[in-house]
């Protein structure tokens, strides 16, 4: 019976095509919207964001140039304060108001604490196996907290104040001995930083004898290696099918600089277990390489494995290094070009520390105007102009938007903190304006002004802000208390800049310096 139903059904639907048709249309768009709805949250029914027509296959990429945070600025003014861009197969949303970036880094925070790691990124931290790339998990957390607490506790910090005093003392005598001859400030201010974070993870180094003599040395040649590889675009990034590929040789490149780092960690670390056992564990101050042997030994409690441990220290030179470098460049480049800045600057030098002494970090606190004139340099040159990607863990709504899961979200903070409609005269380099307490907002760097978070805000804002505003505010009064600087003849301060790992100058700062203090005994 059923049988002839069914043949009578087909045979009635055979004699009606356009019915069949219609019936069939029905059934399919309606099985692809049940099975698309359940694939999505509610947020997806949202539209995605306006934004720039790209070209099949390679997207936007043509239309781009050197400089992503210009341009992208320039598409905010056009779309608005949120935008898609398709580079390459990969989508990205820009963030590029103060609102939405309270929305992403405060009411959404937890929904875009991820990452979207970069080939070159994911090298140099032994696969997400750090602070600064790794997913928004227990691993990471536990990580973050190990870092905060044996490196930037302010109990450790003043540990270490001897190793950053020491330092800048080197510097400031390296440039005295180079009186009247042109220095570079990113190179002298990179070596010094470097070699602070060396003591610190290190301690004073290997013992007499070791065949690695000169550790700062063997470090400088990593993180310069791995800056520069990781200073350009990777189409492998934008382009995930081809990654396999490695067409610029980003990964084999990366990959190499980081067997070199390595190789310095096998001999430091065989050398550090030698040394416990011939002292005990009772002798000295630990330095931070000791102290995460002893927590990846631990048998109870929170312990490290060996690849957390090394990805640790990485992140530590990789984060304290170029950017810190980078800003105290930026910061001399301001003072230079403005001479009532430098005159304001040297005049509260000159009433803090005074003429007869040097820059020791208990002045720092009370330098107000020269960290006022960071806190500015850093709102016009932020290191990371778009801060570390972010990746939604979930399709979430920005704005009536939809930003999809698996996309990749930029905060522009070039441009929110160049917004107008917050800043007055937002391109002039106007250090007064952080003295301003007319308004009573927070300027710190603590990422919770959304007007101004250099250094992020949220779950995922970078832990090292401590050590280096210490070594950016000690190095650079150092400079000023102690040099008078000048061009080299008919050069000019050159303020354009380059995008890379982090926002340097294009032209570096090449100055020359004369004595400034008539004791010579206080440049020894």
């Amino acid at each position: 019976m059923s049988s002839n139903i069914y043949d009578t059904w087909w045979q009635q639907a055979l004699t009606n095509k356009y019915e069949l048709a219609c019936a069939s249309l029905v059934i399919m768009v309606m099985t692809l919207a049940i099975s698309w709805y359940k694939k999505t949250t509610t947020s997806s029914l949202a539209p995605l964001p306006p934004g720039p027509k790209g070209l099949p296959i390679v997207g936007y990429f043509p239309f781009l140039g050197p400089n992503l945070h210009h341009k992208f600025a320039k598409l905010a003014n056009h779309y608005g304060p949120i935008f898609k861009i398709y580079l390459g197969s990969k989508l990205h949303v820009v963030v590029n108001s103060v609102e939405l970036a309270k929305v992403v880094t405060g009411e959404q925070d937890e929904n875009f604490a991820n990452r979207d790691p970069h080939i070159a990124g994911l090298a140099t931290s032994y696969n997400a196996s750090d602070v600064a790339w790794a997913p928004n998990n227990a691993n990471r957390r536990h990580l973050r907290k190990i870092l905060v607490h044996e490196v930037l506790s302010n109990a450790n910090l003043e540990a270490s104040n001897s190793y950053r005093q020491h330092e800048v003392r080197k510097t400031v005598k390296y440039v005295y001995d180079n009186i009247n001859t042109a220095v570079d400030i990113n190179e002298i201010s990179f070596s010094t930083v470097l070699n602070v974070l060396t003591k610190i993870v290190w301690g004073k180094g290997l013992a007499k004898g070791s065949k690695y003599i000169n550790l700062s040395n063997d470090i400088r040649k990593v993180v310069s290696g791995v800056v520069e590889i990781a200073e350009g675009l990777n189409i492998s990034d934008f382009f995930p099918s081809l990654a396999r590929f490695d067409l610029q040789g980003v990964k084999k490149k990366m990959e190499g600089q980081m067997k070199q780092f390595d190789r310095i960690f096998e001999k430091t670390i065989e050398e550090r277990i030698s040394r416990a056992e011939v002292r005990g564990k009772v002798e000295g101050k630990k330095d931070l390489l000791e102290i995460l042997l002893e927590l990846k030994d631990q048998k109870t409690g929170p312990s490290i494995t060996m690849t957390q441990l090394k990805a640790l220290v990485v992140d530590i030179f990789l984060g304290g290094t170029d950017a810190t470098s980078a800003m105290v460049e930026w910061a001399m480049a301001e003072i230079l070009r403005n001479k009532n800045v430098i005159k304001k600057v040297q005049d509260e030098l000159a009433e803090i520390v005074g003429f007869d002494n040097i820059v020791e970090e208990s002045h720092l606190p009370k330098l107000k105007y020269l960290d006022a004139v960071f806190k500015e340099t850093f709102r016009l040159h932020p290191p990371l102009p778009f801060l570390l990607p972010r990746a939604p863990n979930q399709t979430c709504v920005v704005d009536g938007f939809s930003v999809p899961k698996g996309s990749t979200i930029f905060l522009n903070v070039w441009a929110i903190q160049r917004d107008p409609k917050y800043w007055d005269n937002p391109s002039e380099f106007i250090p007064e304006r952080f003295l301003n307490n007319e308004r009573l907002e927070k300027w710190d760097y603590s990422g919770t002004n959304p007007k101004f978070f250099p250094f992020g805000s949220g779950r995922r804002r970078c832990p090292g802000i401590p050590l280096g505003e210490k070594m950016m505010m000690h190095i650079l009064a150092s400079l000023m208390h102690s040099f008078e600087w000048s061009l080299p003849t008919g050069e000019e301060i050159d303020l354009s800049d380059k995008f890379g790992i982090a926002m340097k100058k294009k032209k570096p700062l090449v100055v020359i310096p004369s004595q400034r203090l008539t004791n010579k005994n206080l440049y020894m």
